[in-house]
């Protein structure tokens, strides 16, 4: 008898530095308990302006009996409507990196499906394309059956459920505009066990500048590449470090020829065990070696002798 595959969340995003990562997707039984907690915080802002409103307007002394002040007082909801409706997702998605109050609070997050966090744009097409997303809708009469004005529209998000089902991401069509996907936010990612035996990296991570603060997402892609590089040859890490170190070594106004292996390894070294106070190290083969271009140039250059135990690209 023939055994069914059971359904596998996970998948795996490689980046464009060609660091692979794995992901939770958020299927939709995880995303309508967020969407409800997101609408739940919209109404109590709604709710809270518009008292705000009826009590500035009863302070100066109108009353709603006063054409005006209804008037305001319906303009004010239209208005706060409107941008809630088509905003409040952006807003957070974009400044929040990709979470609004119901995602963080179950523990979600919106990327790109190539691993990076969201832009701006992505947020904005995500989120309007999300009424289609709730469609089609239905009317939910709660007092009356009989009188029309009663009734509530209901939508019922068959299509985006529909898509999310049919696609490998679980993406509605919002996220497939937009090139996004939901996963679940590790939140209790911890840093990987990787010895560090070879003295090259300390004394490049020595040159690095104190104040170089990698982003999270730069973060996870070294220790990631720290613990998977000693199953890749050395050719192989040097093409798959390149991509990343050589802005860096930019950057940092490194040598051209500094390996980009190292420097990767270098910079996980510092960013995640040295001590940022510590001293450049000054011992051994490595003494009076510096990795900067400015140093290079100079009469007083190190040797080839002592390039080499640096780990100079060749």
């Amino acid at each position: 008898m023939a055994t069914t595959a059971p359904i596998d969340t996970t998948i795996e995003v490689v980046t464009p530095e060609n660091i692979a990562f794995d992901y939770q997707l958020a299927g939709p039984f995880r995303r309508l308990p967020a969407y409800l907690i997101d609408l739940a915080v919209r109404i109590i802002i709604f709710l809270a302006v518009l008292a705000l409103v009826g009590v500035v307007l009863a302070t100066v002394g109108f009353t709603f009996r006063s054409t005006f002040a209804f008037s305001l007082f319906t303009a004010v909801a239209i208005v706060l409507y409107f941008i809630q409706s088509w905003f409040f997702g952006i807003f957070f998605e974009t400044y929040y990196n990709g979470r609004t109050p119901g995602k963080w609070t179950l523990g979600l997050r919106v990327i790109s499906v190539d691993g990076r966090p969201i832009s701006g744009m992505q947020a904005l097409l995500r989120n309007l394309i999300r009424d289609i997303d709730l469609m089609p809708a239905t009317l939910f009469s709660s007092f009356d059956t009989e009188n029309p004005y009663l009734s509530i529209p209901l939508m019922t998000g068959i299509v985006g459920l529909i898509t999310m089902t049919m696609t490998r991401r679980m993406q509605r069509l919002g996220d497939l505009a937009a090139g996004t996907m939901v996963v679940l936010d590790e939140r209790n990612w911890s840093l990987p066990g990787v010895r560090v035996d070879d003295i090259r990296v300390p004394a490049l991570a020595s040159f690095i500048p104190a104040d170089f603060r990698p982003t999270p997402t730069l973060a996870k892609t070294l220790a990631n590449y720290a613990e998977r590089r000693s199953y890749l040859g050395l050719g192989r890490r040097r093409e798959i470090a390149k991509h990343l170190a050589n802005p860096l070594i930019e950057r940092f106004e490194f040598r051209q020829d500094i390996d980009p292996d190292l420097m990767l390894f270098a910079l996980y070294y510092r960013t995640f065990l040295a001590d940022p106070a510590s001293p450049i190290l000054d011992v051994g083969p490595l003494a009076g070696f510096s990795p900067l271009a400015k140093d290079a140039a100079s009469p007083t250059a190190a040797t080839s002798e002592i390039e080499q135990p640096l780990g100079v690209a060749p």
